[in-house]
């Protein structure tokens, strides 16, 4: 299931309440956007060619690697 967020139109405004929903909505979007951003930057991963579960080790160690580079 996609939840999207309300959208506004000239003739209907936002209410309270679907403003909040919106809010919360992309509060809960914002890591997994910024998860596939990174994920895009690991050109290793457009050749990668393997079973699922290697694959999720793989990233698992990008992931060691990554926050190693970010935390020195």
């Amino acid at each position: 299931m996609i939840v999207t967020g309300f959208h506004p139109s000239r003739t209907h405004k936002l209410t309270p309440g679907q403003k909040t929903a919106n809010r919360v909505i992309a509060v809960g979007r914002a890591p997994v956007e910024h998860g596939f951003a990174h994920l895009k930057n690991w050109r290793i991963l457009t050749k990668l060619r393997t079973d699922p579960a290697r694959a999720t080790h793989l990233l698992r160690a990008l992931l060691v690697l990554t926050n190693l580079e970010v935390s020195r």
